[in-house]
């Protein structure tokens, strides 16, 4: 028996529930740097941290789920990330806490994605969507970030191997995006 059951494949489709979870996330943000410099906070902020690393495996699951991949989502995802890491990796950095040159290199490696995709999107039937390493390197970005908040201690040496693991799975997956972009260019 066929199943009747509709689903949403539109990509052109704004209004999701995925969509509205990775926005939440993006905007969970200004209460995580409002409780970073506040040591008696660290059970809501820690909450917090919690609530965005869900939604960032919520969002995805929602959306394949319920057949709501849209275009917007693809791009959407992945800046609420960009959006929650580039801010309490700043806020890390000013603090004296983390390096500055991994925040650089995000930064760099973070325009040198959106740039070549936004110039494919609006030339080309390309949408970028993100890699595997890519995947992984933000959940480790994640846990990096955690372990350098003072409120949640790590030793030096964690912080260090997470850190480092970051870096080369984002050097990976950034590796995998400029071979995409080069082939989606030599087609034009």
């Amino acid at each position: 028996m066929e199943n009747n059951k509709s689903k949403i494949t539109d990509p052109e489709r704004i209004l999701t529930l995925a969509n509205f979870i990775s926005l939440l996330r993006a905007i969970l943000v200004i209460p995580i740097i409002y409780y970073l410099p506040k040591p008696e906070s660290s059970v809501t902020l820690f909450i917090l941290i919690i609530i965005v690393i869900a939604s960032d495996a919520l969002d995805g699951f929602i959306a394949r789920r319920a057949h709501e991949v849209t275009h917007i989502g693809m791009w959407l995802d992945p800046l609420a990330d960009s959006i929650v890491i580039v801010s309490v990796t700043f806020y890390l950095v000013l603090s004296g806490i983390f390096p500055m040159w991994f925040f650089i290199f995000f930064i760099i490696r973070y325009l040198t994605i959106a740039l070549p995709g936004l110039y494919l999107i609006n030339h080309t039937h390309f949408v970028n969507s993100a890699n595997k390493p890519g995947k992984w390197a933000t959940a480790v970005v994640a846990i990096t970030l955690v372990l350098h908040i003072p409120q949640f201690p790590a030793t030096e040496y964690l912080k260090n191997i997470s850190l480092w693991l970051a870096f080369a799975l984002l050097m990976i997956s950034w590796l995998l995006y400029m071979k995409r972009f080069l082939v989606e260019l030599k087609k034009i």
